[in-house]
């Protein structure tokens, strides 16, 4: 029994009972609940007392993609609860069968597992993988399915299951109010549009006061996260990102000095507040519009582009990099894919900035970072933007893996934590140094206290084009490459 009406098809406090059993429910009857923020849990089928099978919701309006899941479940018995020894000296747990992925292909082949927390210990953390099985179940139309046990111990208990760390909506925007509220004069919020369900679409500028002057000159990293809603690293890198930059550490500050970054650190905040793994609210996978956005549809990527377009016309901006940062749910450590480009200076030059962050973080390869021009990645940032700038601009996918990364040397996978997501966005942020050869720079810094904001500058100097974002203004003579409407990799 639960809720028909619960927000996206989860289950709202849907509790199991047994066939044929009409009474109110009882202890151990397990109540399970997804109707929460981020929350995916399409439905549950009893097995037996202790095995029960999952079904994933798919994205709102798509059912191509069933992969995020998080849930809670509550109201367990002691039986469920206590390890029992049978006479056969096996401990007995509660079996998990998630029976409906929309991928065969999974980094549960490779040790990884879903990640629990609970009332009394809220700390999330990784069950072990001894326990986790990925197995073509035919069962269930030969379908993958992952199975997890996992005994309970605590009675008054609530658990909380996921595919990885949550990151959500609400936190996301916690956190920037946390920073505005420190009133930095280097860093700026802006609400630059709104999504469907009229969501906030953020957009920050990190940089020093004296580049936002009118006439200034800038050079401008753009970085953008969670287009793909399930994909939860993205948003610590990003604020690992955004640590460093507002931090007093003499890198950030010559950093601050000499670059503006822009960063748009949550491009789907319908689709992360659904719980969905990769669409919008209208089941879009908005990493694919990115040639001819819609206003009404698509209106976050619409608002970023109209901001990028408008950049790249200005004469004082350089628009130097752009950075999506996305997750993999098959592959380890961090990794890059960037374009191919028939001059071969152009191409060789774009290898530089992932080869430098392979110096500084310990878990990014560059050995699995892969330069494409595939046709069904036509319409991504990495691969329109590309067609877009000019020779000057290198844009880049950053992938992280969901579940781990290896250190060069050893073959021992070395799960990412939540603050080791953040710490290579960090290292992202670092490697800008080295690429701008700024290194001679942060001596000469000394540490003062962080000035307050006297007034609110606009946190960028580009007013919002009212016509659609796919008309393109004049470009720069010769500096900007021509733009193909239809395919920019065509120029390639």
């Amino acid at each position: 029994m639960g809720n028909d009406d619960a927000i996206g098809g989860n289950v709202s406090k849907y509790i199991v009972l047994p066939a044929g059993y009409c009474g109110l429910p009882k202890k151990g009857h397990l109540i399970f609940d997804a109707c929460f923020e981020s929350g995916n849990l399409g439905r549950v089928d009893q097995v037996s007392e202790f095995e029960y099978d999952l079904f994933i919701r798919p994205d709102t309006c798509n059912p191509r993609f069933r992969v995020w899941f998080n849930f809670t479940v509550e109201n367990v018995k002691e039986s469920q609860v206590r390890k029992i020894v049978d006479t056969f000296n096996v401990v007995l747990r509660v079996i998990f069968n998630i029976v409906n992925f929309s991928k065969t292909k999974s980094l549960y082949r490779d040790g990884m597992a879903p990640m629990v927390k609970s009332t009394s210990r809220p700390k999330w953390q990784r069950l072990p993988p001894k326990n986790v099985y990925y197995y073509r179940c035919p069962d269930h139309r030969k379908n993958y399915v992952m199975s997890f046990a996992f005994c309970f111990d605590r009675e008054e208990d609530t658990y909380q299951f996921a595919y990885c760390y949550p990151y959500t909506y609400t936190r996301f925007q916690h956190y920037l109010d946390s920073l505005q509220k420190r009133n930095m004069d280097y860093f700026f919020r802006e609400q630059l549009g709104q999504s469907v369900q009229q969501r906030k679409l953020d957009l920050l500028t990190i940089t020093s006061p004296d580049n936002l002057r009118k006439g200034a000159e800038q050079k401008v990293i753009f970085i953008t996260g969670r287009v793909h809603p399930g994909e939860t690293p993205s948003s610590f890198v990003c604020q690992g990102i955004i640590d460093f930059l507002i931090s007093q550490h003499p890198i950030a500050r010559v950093l601050r000095e000499h670059l503006v970054f822009k960063i748009a650190p949550m491009l789907n905040p319908d689709g992360v507040y659904l719980g969905n793994y990769r669409c919008s609210l209208m089941g879009f996978d908005l990493n694919r519009h990115w040639l001819d956005p819609s206003p009404w549809a698509h209106p976050t990527l619409h608002g970023v582009k109209q901001l990028i377009v408008q950049m790249y016309n200005d004469p004082k901006t350089s628009l130097e990099f752009y950075i999506d940062i996305h997750a993999h749910s098959t592959m380890m450590n961090g990794f890059m894919y960037g374009n191919i480009f028939e001059d071969e200076e152009r191409f060789q030059r774009q290898a530089i900035f992932p080869k430098l962050l392979c110096q500084n973080a310990e878990d990014f390869s560059y050995s699995s970072t892969s330069f494409n021009r595939d046709a069904v990645k036509a319409g991504t940032g990495r691969r329109f933007l590309g067609g877009l700038l000019d020779h000057t601009s290198y844009c880049y996918t950053l992938e992280v893996s969901f579940y781990s990364y290896i250190i060069g040397g050893t073959t021992a996978a070395v799960p990412y934590t939540e603050e080791a997501y953040m710490k290579l966005g960090q290292n992202v942020a670092r490697t800008f140094l080295d690429y701008y050869r700024l290194n001679s720079m942060v001596e000469k810094v000394t540490v003062p206290m962080p000035r307050l904001r006297k007034e609110n500058p606009p946190p960028y100097k580009y007013p919002l084009l009212r016509g659609p974002a796919s008309n393109y203004p004049n470009g720069k003579g010769n500096k900007k490459s021509p733009v193909n409407h239809k395919d920019p990799s065509n120029s390639f």
